[in-house]
């Protein structure tokens, strides 16, 4: 009979418990939200023009593996850079590449994202870049939700370049950015 009343008065401390804790992380979680999504889009588009940028050529895309009754090779030979291939090797891995990246103040005073080559050497709060960098992976893989079909489009179409990617992605595709004038995107490495 004592073990029960012991049981049962071990109920209320865990629900306070679970309440503190429930209070804590409602005060962090809007710590934790993109607040500039230009400048977080800016920032995926910045690192699949990198993607972009270090393609190297390739050859077309033999799609002839099948022989027809006379013994001749049947299919298409695709051109790569017009390919669903392409696509998936550029977007693939993006967003776990963005947790490289952290919401820093930047020379100008404003906050940017910004690339972090050596996490050890980081002067600012670590665990709270590391939050912020795994919130722009978590922005980057619903920003590819939303808009990956039509950026793959664009990509085969080959209207996504190096230099564009941020206009086409951000201001065209997805309608972040009103203008890049606006963007909190920082080209430097720390």
């Amino acid at each position: 009979m004592e073990r029960r009343k012991k049981r049962g008065g071990e109920i209320p401390k865990c629900t306070a418990i679970s309440a503190i804790v429930t209070l804590i992380l409602a005060a962090v979680a809007p710590v934790s939200s993109i607040d500039d999504k230009c400048g977080a889009c800016t920032a995926v588009a910045g690192e699949l023009e990198i993607g972009l940028s270090n393609e190297k050529p390739r050859n077309h895309l033999d799609m002839r593996h099948r022989l027809d009754s006379t013994g001749q090779r049947e299919g298409k030979v695709i051109d790569y850079r017009v390919s669903e291939l392409r696509v998936v090797e550029l977007l693939d891995g993006l967003c776990e590449k963005m947790q490289d990246y952290t919401l820093m103040k930047l020379d100008s005073g404003k906050k940017g994202w910004v690339k972090v080559r050596d996490w050890d050497d980081l002067k600012t709060d670590k665990q709270e870049a590391r939050a912020y960098s795994k919130n722009l992976s978590s922005f980057c893989g619903r920003l590819l939700e939303e808009t990956e079909d039509e950026l793959a489009e664009w990509i085969k179409r080959g209207s996504v370049h190096p230099g564009g990617v941020s206009k086409a992605l951000c201001q065209d595709i997805s309608n972040h950015c009103s203008s890049l004038s606006g963007s909190s995107m920082d080209d430097g490495e720390l």
